[in-house]
């Protein structure tokens, strides 16, 4: 049994692993930043962090081994100057708060695994990302480059590092899955823009298997959390409505439009990001949705 302590454990990716890692027989802790959750709930026990004045209560660190860092603002919320910063400290603030904490306490921490974003490579039409691109340009890009840095000093603290880059996370009640979902399930489905942009997605079980993944094999080193192939939004939308047995006969939701409605927020949806899986599974990983279409059939 590994005692793992998890910042962002009540996030969507958060709950699902939590359940994951207590199946197999380990000890999750959490941190919260409502004292009203502070306690024991479903097995796990929970702790008080305030990262925004780098505070924590340093008994959460008590016999932990691994940290698993899934801590910041959701980028699904309108991007308001405001809330940009807030997207990019949350992230920031997380890291530096939990280092911090390494670096002052008497502690038993072996493995740092930190969440990432495959926003970091920025957007291309066609191109594919490995680990080893560089940054990309623009404000997701800029957000997880300083996320990373972040994280990143652990190893100052000769504290192992993995960090997985996660893509778009298919889950059935969360995330972007049930928004994509909804327009086909009455007959309104549509692409968004050109259709031809590409959207590396990965499934809830899956992206879970990889951290898991991480902490069993004591990886190190920067991964990709997405799926065994990127697919364009225009496949995408039609394998959703194919699973659901619904028309696709709407015309393309313009770009336009969904920056009108959305703002900037909108290159989420219009950005092409079409990112390698290989160095993941070289290492050892088996996908347990390797095909879209399965994926979707689980979860819709």
């Amino acid at each position: 049994m590994t005692k793992i302590l998890i910042s962002g454990g009540s996030g969507l990716v958060g709950t699902h692993l939590t359940k994951l890692l207590q199946s197999n027989g380990h000890s999750v802790s959490h941190l919260t930043t409502r004292k009203s959750r502070v306690g024991e709930r479903d097995g796990v026990s929970i702790f008080y962090w305030n990262p925004a004045e780098k505070q924590i209560d340093t008994k959460a660190l008590d016999g932990v081994e691994v940290i698993i860092n899934l801590a910041g603002a959701s980028i699904s919320k309108r991007w308001t100057t405001s809330y940009k910063k807030e997207i990019v400290d949350s992230r920031v603030n997380s890291a530096e708060t939990l280092i911090e904490a390494l670096k002052n306490n008497n502690h038993s921490v072996k493995h740092f695994i930190a969440a990432s974003a495959i926003g970091f490579y920025g957007s291309h039409p066609t191109k594919e990302f490995s680990e080893d691109d560089t940054a990309g340009k623009g404000f997701l890009a800029d957000v997880v480059k300083v996320w990373e840095e972040a994280n990143l000093q652990v190893k100052q603290l000769n504290i192992p590092l993995a960090t997985l880059r996660i893509g778009v996370v298919l889950d059935a009640n969360e995330a972007a899955l049930p928004q994509l979902a909804k327009p086909v399930r009455y007959g309104l489905g549509a692409a968004v823009g050109s259709g031809k942009q590409y959207m590396a997605w990965v499934h809830i079980d899956d992206i879970c298997g990889m951290f898991y993944h991480l902490l069993e094999n004591k990886l190190q080193g920067i991964y990709n959390g997405v799926g065994s192939y990127s697919v364009t939004n225009k496949a995408l939308t039609k394998e959703i409505a194919e699973v659901l047995g619904k028309p696709l006969w709407m015309p393309n939701v313009p770009a336009f439009l969904l920056k009108l409605a959305m703002g900037e927020q909108a290159q989420l949806a219009l950005m092409s990001t079409k990112v390698s899986s290989k160095k993941i599974e070289a290492s050892g990983y088996k996908f347990k949705y390797p095909d879209l279409k399965y994926a979707l059939q689980d979860l819709l």
